[in-house]
């Protein structure tokens, strides 16, 4: 398996047009995700005034993400295609809006703190080892403070667990099909990177299933709402 990755990576053209190409798409969903994570973080604050300061720490963990990837960007003179991002964003940017409206604390974390940077985790893993030297070592700063992203959701989940499970299941069931929908838009341009749909697809739910374990879904839960996610959005 190492064999094959080192095989992948002495194949890919850092500068070639097809890799800078595809790249400018990536990059902007990256920097995108980042800037949805800050403004998410912000509105959770809001949300949860106890907790705003540590929302706010999280939040500027994330701008500095979004700085990071952005340099990463012009490290391979690439424009990231950012409208092209924003149109990726746009069902679940509008899932969360729609819930922060209602005051809907357990739809919100669902979508930023699990699925967002479950997403995220999976995809910045599996580019790591694929990735030019630049941005090898600027996402691997990244997914250490995802993994704390992640953890801040689950533990709230977790304290109010009873309260937070049927809204959980219902919020799971509105947005787990939009991420197959997310991966099947980005599969050619993450393969010309080296990165194939059926390891970010695997990634993706290892770490979902791990956090609704967590949380407190027993097996039987935790499979049932994967199986949301093959259906159609």
């Amino acid at each position: 398996m190492i064999g094959q990755q080192l095989d992948i990576v002495t194949e890919l053209d850092y500068n070639s047009d097809t890799y800078r190409d595809a790249y400018s798409r990536i990059n902007a969903i990256v920097i995108e995700g980042e800037q949805e994570a800050y403004s998410n973080y912000l509105r959770l604050g809001e949300m949860l005034p106890d907790l705003k300061d540590d929302l706010a720490k999280l939040a500027k963990m994330e701008m500095r993400h979004k700085k990071g990837f952005t340099a990463c960007g012009k490290n391979l003179s690439v424009t990231p295609d950012m409208q092209f991002a924003q149109e990726f964003f746009a069902q679940l940017h509008g899932n969360f809006q729609t819930a922060a409206a209602e005051g809907d604390v357990v739809t919100c974390l669902l979508i930023q703190s699990l699925i967002i940077e479950c997403f995220a985790i999976a995809a910045y893993n599996i580019y790591i080892p694929v990735a030019d030297d630049f941005a090898r070592k600027i996402t691997e700063g990244v997914v250490k403070d995802e993994y704390l992203h992640l953890n801040f959701g689950e533990e709230w989940l977790k304290a109010n667990f009873e309260s937070a499970k049927a809204g959980l299941e219902k919020a799971n069931r509105q947005n787990l099909p939009i991420v197959w929908k997310m991966l099947n838009r980005v599969e050619k341009d993450a393969k010309v990177l080296g990165m194939e749909k059926e390891a970010l697809v695997e990634d993706f739910m290892i770490a979902y299933g791990e956090a609704l374990g967590n949380i407190g879904f027993n097996t039987r839960d935790i499979m049932k709402m994967s199986a949301m996610g093959l259906l159609p959005a």
